[in-house]
């Protein structure tokens, strides 16, 4: 999600989700393997311990990985559903 007209917080939202709080870890550690051998390390992380919700923030980009149910909660896409997407 491109945030930058709506918010100061980043430029950008990554927002995924994943069956299981085991896959939301798997998908932390390859976000921030493939980050890190770019050079990049968040700025702060949390949610590790229960893995329902684990954000990354990595300054102008702010990555969330959601059990899926938590996702459909806290509805994330509907909150800032003003913001473009961009789909990779």
């Amino acid at each position: 999600m491109d945030i930058r007209k709506l918010s100061t917080l980043a430029d950008f939202f990554v927002i995924c989700s994943a069956s299981s709080t085991k896959r939301t870890e798997t998908i932390r550690e390859a976000v921030e393997d493939e980050l890190h051998k770019k050079g990049f390390k968040p700025w702060h992380r949390e949610g590790l311990s229960s893995a329902t919700w684990i954000l990354l923030d990595y300054g102008d980009v702010i990555v969330h990985i959601f059990y899926e149910p938590i996702r459909e909660f806290y509805a994330l896409d509907r909150l800032w559903g003003e913001a473009p997407l961009i789909e990779f």
